[in-house]
């Protein structure tokens, strides 16, 4: 791994504490402890996420347990865990109650939200509204993995403080442009790197020439995918040093407010 680089921060991740919250498809990755240690061997710094458990039925309790297994992650990691809310638009008062606490802990980020998961199949309903304008109020980021790039369009039009970022680029070149197409009109959208896309070569040096270096995040989706692979493609790709310090973590910070290295 280049010690030159910058501190790396993963955006997108899903830790676990127990099974039913371990997304890994294959043995190897089993405990939090295991976790940490690919990330850091993977020369990951820092990584934020929250816990996914599928619930084609969800009910209250499967929303607070997720956020408190989020909270004894924190714990287990430290420094090097950033949290990370979850939501759901069907329990709308227990989702902003959650929100306003866990903001007061210092929580910054929201998501991955993922829809089909968790047993709901729009992002754009009466109850999320709400939920995305408290996050907004709040100064909150919100991490989604979307179903429909119009949908999260009208998001980003409706609700323009509240960072968007749009998870996974997507694995085939019409995905990718649309997703820079949203981009250049949204000043709000931004894109995670995680789970596929980079390893189409050239894409992120097409994305910045689009609309920037601003506006894409690190990130890999682990324990799901490889996450050295993530990196090296990354690092891979035609960028210029202020450029890779941007998308490897100095985006995610100016984010959450932290301009600290």
């Amino acid at each position: 791994m280049n010690s030159n680089l910058p501190p790396v921060i993963d955006c997108h991740v899903h830790p676990f504490l127990g099974d039913a919250t371990n997304t890994s498809w294959f043995p190897g990755t089993d405990t939090p402890e295991q976790f940490a240690s690919e990330m850091r061997r993977a020369g990951i710094s820092q990584w934020c996420g929250a816990p996914v458990r599928r619930t084609p039925e969800p009910v209250v309790g499967d929303l607070l347990d997720i956020n408190q297994e989020m909270l004894a992650l924190w714990d287990v990691f430290g420094d090097a865990y950033i949290p990370a809310a979850t939501v759901h638009p069907a329990f709308l008062e227990e989702s902003c109650a959650a929100l306003v606490a866990l903001h007061a802990r210092g929580v910054r980020w929201i998501g991955e939200l993922v829809a089909y998961i968790s047993g709901y199949k729009t992002y754009d309903s009466p109850a999320m509204r709400q939920i995305l304008d408290l996050a907004q109020d709040l100064g909150m980021v919100v991490n989604i993995h979307p179903f429909d790039l119009a949908e999260i369009d009208r998001l980003c039009a409706d609700f323009p403080r509240l960072p968007i970022v749009v998870a996974h680029p997507s694995s085939g070149k019409e995905g990718i442009v649309t997703r820079f197409e949203l981009m250049a009109r949204r000043a709000n959208a931004h894109l995670d790197l995680s789970g596929s896309g980079v390893f189409r070569w050239g894409m992120l040096r097409a994305g910045i020439d689009r609309v920037g270096p601003d506006r894409f995040l690190f990130g890999t989706d682990f324990p799901i995918c490889n996450p050295a692979l993530l990196l090296q493609g990354v690092l891979f790709e035609h960028l210029s040093d202020m450029e890779l310090e941007a998308v490897l973590g100095g985006n995610f910070r100016r984010l959450v407010g932290d301009e600290t290295e």
